[in-house]
């Protein structure tokens, strides 16, 4: 026999077999659905492990993505934050400047009489500047004494070193409260601090809350001895006052608001 044709008979023999063999199988597609549905959930159970690592490194790097968008955008809301402080500190700062060139008044020392050298002295402005009872009296930004008389022209002011001027104060690192008071010899006491409160030399001390007229805050000068016991639980220390007392020659003084 020749030997294509031959071939030819097996191919054709082998197509039959392979017909006849898809055709059983269609007849069994459920069964044999069944047996890949079996073997599907057989193999899951080795599957598993590498689907839950997959998932879970999937999770992490998404939480990862959106903490660091999280993180950038945090930080771009923190520096625009930063600039809006910044121009409102400076737009708050132009305001109280010009709240404050508005309500000061600068004034020269026309008269220091000796016998009352630490107590008092005459200034060259009045009522007609808008001067009051009680406006302090400033040199070089510290408080230096208040008005005590106004007069149309002139007023007389009460100063720092005084034994008849008492201003409520606050040591600024205790914020302990106490009185400062001159002795009428150059000398400023700070009074009525309650022993063991722990204050000391180079403290600051500055206005406490008294009145509208004398606003917190006012710097008045620091603390300069470590202070002597008055036997009744309280001390009394030496004050170096900011202001220079003894050689008083112009001031400033801050008006009231309604006098602006």
């Amino acid at each position: 026999m020749d030997r294509r044709l031959t071939l030819a008979w097996v191919h054709g023999l082998a197509a039959l077999a392979l017909g006849f063999f898809l055709l059983g199988a269609s007849l069994n597609f459920g069964a044999v659905k069944d047996v890949a549905d079996f073997v599907a959930n057989v193999l899951a159970v080795p599957e598993y492990p590498a689907v839950f690592v997959r998932e879970t490194l999937r999770d992490i790097y998404t939480w990862t993505r959106d903490r660091t968008d999280l993180k950038q955008r945090l930080s771009e809301l923190e520096r625009e934050n930063a600039r809006l402080r910044i121009v409102s500190s400076v737009i708050v700062a132009e305001q109280i400047r010009a709240e404050l060139a508005a309500r000061t008044e600068e004034a020269r020392v026309t008269l220091r009489d000796p016998l009352s050298w630490w107590n008092e002295c005459r200034i060259d402005k009045g009522t007609n500047e808008g001067i009051t009872v009680g406006l302090p009296v400033f040199q070089n930004g510290f408080l230096a004494g208040r008005v005590s008389v106004v007069g149309a022209f002139s007023s007389w002011v009460e100063l720092l070193t005084s034994p008849a001027l008492m201003i409520p104060v606050v040591v600024e690192e205790t914020r302990e409260l106490g009185i400062v008071v001159g002795d009428g010899s150059g000398a400023v006491l700070l009074s009525y601090i309650p022993e063991g409160h722990g204050v000391e030399a180079g403290m600051n001390v500055s206005t406490a809350l008294v009145s509208e007229l004398l606003p917190p805050g006012i710097p008045i000068g620091v603390i300069a001895d470590g202070g002597s016991s008055s036997g009744t639980g309280y001390m009394t220390y030496r004050v170096s006052p900011g202001a220079s007392i003894s050689t008083l020659y112009t001031v400033s003084i801050l008006k009231h608001p309604r006098n602006r």
